[in-house]
């Protein structure tokens, strides 16, 4: 779905996370970053993919990677789902789908028999210069940080 690969830069992006802080590319310069694209907060396997980084994240912090979930749905609803589900890590509301659209994870999909525009779960891993070192756009998600370094 997504054209992005690696070795190419990472769009630059701003967004809002849960507690309407704005967060940007910039903001992680100088430290590894894996953004996670999932369709909806609260439901199994987004609830699944969320949870398995939430109870990885010290491995990942000591590795180096900051994490950063981005749906489309929003401020309120992220709050809602970190709360209920600890998770340590921001996530933004990218109700306008800018940023959604920019990493070209937006999309045809197909369930039940259905095809429809959506979110494509995708996840890139950047470098601390910004460039893209992985794209990962076959998320198993109750296994997703094994996806991203070895345990």
């Amino acid at each position: 779905m997504t054209t992005l690969k690696p070795g190419d830069k990472a769009p630059d992006f701003k967004g809002k996370d849960q507690n309407g802080k704005e967060l940007s590319l910039e903001d992680f310069k100088g430290n590894k970053l894996i953004i996670y694209f999932y369709p909806k907060d609260s439901t199994p396997g987004c609830t699944a993919q969320a949870c398995n980084l939430r109870d990885n994240y010290e491995v990942l912090l000591k590795k180096g990677y900051k994490v950063l979930g981005v749906s489309a749905d929003s401020e309120k609803s992220h709050l809602k789902f970190i709360e209920k589900y600890e998770l340590p890590f921001s996530l933004i509301a990218d109700t306008e789908k800018e940023m959604i659209k920019a990493f070209g994870v937006w999309g045809p999909k197909k369930f039940m028999g259905k095809t429809f525009d959506g979110i494509n779960r995708t996840t890139f891993v950047i470098d601390e210069n910004g460039i893209i070192e992985e794209v990962i756009d076959k998320v198993k998600t109750k296994e997703h940080t094994e996806q991203i370094i070895p345990l």
